[in-house]
């Protein structure tokens, strides 16, 4: 028996074993009426201890190969967190910078969101440009091999670390596809990822699509400095938020999207069992966009903090949610770090929507469903009409004919859900009293207009 193991069996016998307590985590213990001292010292088990010390020992003893102490306890910690949920992983070096460095906007690898189901790793969702989008990789696809390896229950970290490497290097990656009978190969140049996380357009005049690819840190800004623009440039009518496929982020610039189309109040709380998991997040008074009409276009790869926006401004009754159910990751990850090169992304609490809904694996379901499909008119302009018959009675007055402009026809071809929400905005505007200024004359009164 070597020293480390008999300092450890001998530190498995010491009792009472409690677990530490932090001097904040006391402050808050005390401040709260309905955390017992027991909740927050439980005695360690020290028999199921003494059952992983034996494990560990008798790896360290009969394994096929030699194993560093080190890295035993590594999978050990891997081990625990994978198999609470999805989310909690241990975080090395490499996956613990990775993340701090997407959360920053920029970051090297293929451009994916990530998660683990049945020991693989499924994207949530490709990021806008990147390599992994223009690989034709989709949201929902399983990544089943790198390079001819199998990833099957390999932590995420590892599988992470084997798709990072140089720029302009290849990886291949083998991927299975709902509705597709076998796995395929795709390659994937890797590259410097820049992520301009909100990106605009002008639909047609008035009408304004504003895409959140995903949540960094100044996304809920950049999204602001947006609509001030637009604001300021011209008459706006009405916005498309566009959130498909965006796998959330950071959860405070989630919170200012939201609060930007929002008059104050609740946008998003959180809730678990350590007491200061428990938080509230409001909107900052004033709506900046005064009641124009939003739509919200969500799908399968909206997650996190793009439910976040969409749950809020829904449960407010503040936009029109639109497109297919989203992913429905309702947790809450906090960054404990271990040292300056370690770190536990631990799930500590799940968020509720402002009418208390955990959309946790059950998603934000759209108040109009449309699915993503290829659009196909079987109006024919050869159909005869009045005008053709003989001797019909001419119109009194002579009207233009209206038609769908290219880029609308273009976009209804391509976008079917997009053009869906444009559609939806115009109806909103149409049946919507046109804004008249406030006039005051002679004995008149003052005339309070509808907001267009």
């Amino acid at each position: 028996m070597t020293a480390l193991y008999r300092l450890f069996v001998v530190w498995l016998c010491i009792a009472p074993i409690a677990l530490p307590t932090t001097a904040e985590d006391a402050d808050a213990t005390a401040d709260d009426p309905h955390h017992s001292d027991g909740e927050a010292r439980q005695a360690l088990p020290l028999e199921e201890l003494q059952m992983f010390a034996d494990v560990f020992n008798q790896i360290r003893q009969g394994y096929v190969e030699s194993v560093p102490d080190s890295e035993l306890f590594e999978l050990a910690v891997q081990g625990m967190l994978s198999g609470l949920d999805p989310h909690s992983v241990f975080l090395k070096e490499k996956a613990y910078d990775s993340l701090q460095e997407t959360t920053q906007g920029e970051f090297s690898g293929l451009g994916i969101e990530i998660g683990q189901d049945g020991g693989y790793i499924t994207i949530i969702a490709p990021i806008d440009g990147s390599p992994a989008e223009d690989a034709g990789l989709k949201a929902g696809d399983v990544i089943l091999e790198i390079d001819g390896e199998s990833i099957r229950d390999l932590p995420v970290d590892r599988s992470v670390g084997m798709m990072r490497g140089p720029t302009g290097s290849e990886v291949l990656l083998t991927v299975g596809r709902r509705g597709v009978a076998e796995p395929f190969e795709v390659t994937v140049i890797r590259d410097i990822i820049k992520v301009p996380s909100v990106r605009s357009r002008e639909l047609m005049e008035g009408y304004l699509w504003l895409r959140a690819s995903q949540f960094q840190k100044d996304t809920g800004q950049e999204a602001i400095a947006i609509l001030d623009k637009a604001l300021a440039e011209g008459s706006l009518k009405g916005v498309v938020v566009d959130l498909r496929n965006n796998p959330g982020g950071v959860l405070g610039a989630s919170v200012d999207m939201a609060g930007a189309f929002l008059d104050g109040g609740l946008v998003v709380y959180t809730e678990g069992r350590h007491p200061q998991a428990a938080d509230s997040y409001e909107a900052a008074a004033g709506d900046m966009l005064d009641g124009l009409p939003i739509v919200v276009l969500i799908n399968g790869g909206s997650a996190s903090a793009s439910e976040i926006v969409a749950g809020a401004l829904q449960d407010r009754r503040r936009a029109v949610i639109m497109g297919t159910r989203s992913f429905g990751k309702g947790s809450v990850q906090t960054i404990l770090p271990i040292s300056d090169t370690r770190a536990v992304k631990l799930t500590t609490a799940r968020y509720y929507t402002p009418n208390g809904r955990s959309i946790q694996a059950e998603g934000i379901v759209p108040d109009i469903v449309v699915e993503r499909a290829e659009v196909k008119s079987v109006e024919s302009n050869r159909r005869t009409k009045e005008a053709d018959l003989q001797g019909s009675l001419a119109a009194e007055e002579a009207i233009d004919a209206q038609s769908e402009s290219e880029s609308l026809t273009e976009l209804r071809n391509n976008d079917n859900q997009l053009y869906e929400a444009l559609t939806l905005l115009r109806g909103i505007n149409l049946l919507t009293p046109a804004k008249t200024p406030a006039s005051s004359s002679d004995g008149a009164t003052d005339t309070v207009a509808l907001q267009d």
